[in-house]
């Protein structure tokens, strides 16, 4: 089973949580996946979080959500008998649990010989995780772990980590599994945003800053290994800060412009973007806009699922 707690102010665990929920209005917050939505594209942003317009399945991002899930639930196997083979054979179960939760994914196949074609991708992916780690030698202390953290501002950072191993020393390593392949160096301070956005929402939620942040990319079987330190995540957090007010301001403004570049090529919405000679959809009214954006944050943090977005198996852009 899922292993989840919230780090919050003064807070641990759900029943915290939602007591200070409770206690406290709820503020403006920002999950990594939405963050990297509105600098990709603002308009892809409004798309998701004020229009909240449906996007078919992606096999790819699907694909995504099977491999976070069977590589969790490995964990819960005894030591020595997470194998290669206990994991190929946790496909077929995990696929099912998560139609189950998700029924239009049952949809993405014409017949089950293609259903089955992308198993195979998917355990190929698996293998590739054991040639870069040993599950055997490793016991996570969470696993699809959230994490809430308010800053000075006022904005919270929401987000579930793959997986957070503490040493006995008291020193934390975050481990995010990538499906895609890892980029090219020019492009890996993109890549590593949302890493950073995981480390600064622990570093408040619990005074410590992360030993090691590490990508692990399944496609290609490379790791990605990156210490931060206190001037990065500081930078992070005005980086963060600053990109909730041009939110705020496109908001305010109605201005939702589109970014046009080569992740349009994957984009569900081309027949509504301008860039295409579509037309948006009205906005919501402006009285609205500001609760909207909160709760749709909550929305797209409220599960593993958030980790599969449309855009997770596209190619990185500049930053």
């Amino acid at each position: 089973m899922s292993e989840t707690i919230s780090e919050a102010a003064g807070t641990a665990g759900p029943a915290g949580a939602d007591a200070a929920a409770q206690e406290q209005p709820r503020g403006p917050s920002l999950s990594p996946s939405r963050a990297t939505d509105f600098m990709s594209c603002p308009l892809l942003y409004r798309f998701r979080v004020l229009d909240r317009l449906p996007e078919p399945p992606s096999p790819a991002a699907a694909r995504g959500t099977l491999v976070h899930a069977v590589l969790e639930r490995l964990f819960d196997e005894p030591q020595g008998r997470r194998t290669p083979q206990a994991a190929r054979d946790l496909v077929p179960g995990q696929w099912e649990r998560l139609v189950a939760e998700e029924p239009e994914l049952a949809g993405m196949f014409a017949a089950a010989a293609e259903r089955d074609a992308w198993f195979d991708e998917a355990r190929e992916m698996l293998d590739r995780y054991f040639t870069l780690e040993d599950p055997n030698r490793l016991e996570p202390t969470h696993r699809e772990m959230s994490v809430e953290a308010v800053l000075e501002s006022g904005l919270m950072l929401r987000g579930y980590i793959d997986r957070l191993d503490v040493a006995r020393t008291g020193e934390l390593r975050i481990v995010d599994y990538k499906t895609g392949t890892a980029p090219r160096e020019e492009y890996e301070a993109r890549a590593l945003f949302q890493m950073k956005f995981y480390a600064l929402a622990l570093w408040r939620a619990r005074g410590t800053i992360p030993k090691m942040l590490q990508l692990i990319y399944l496609g290609n079987g490379e790791l990605v290994r990156y210490v931060p330190d206190e001037a990065d995540l500081v930078a992070t957090e005005r980086k963060v800060n600053a990109l909730w007010r041009a939110i705020d301001r496109a908001r305010t403004s109605g201005d939702w412009r589109p970014h046009p570049s080569r992740l349009c090529e994957w984009c569900s919405h081309q027949a509504l973007c301008p860039a295409f000679g579509g037309t948006p959809p009205p906005l919501p009214p402006q009285e609205q806009a500001a609760p909207e954006v909160a709760a749709a944050e909550v929305a797209t943090t409220s599960g593993p699922a958030a980790h599969a977005p449309v855009l997770a198996e596209m190619p990185p852009v500049p930053a």
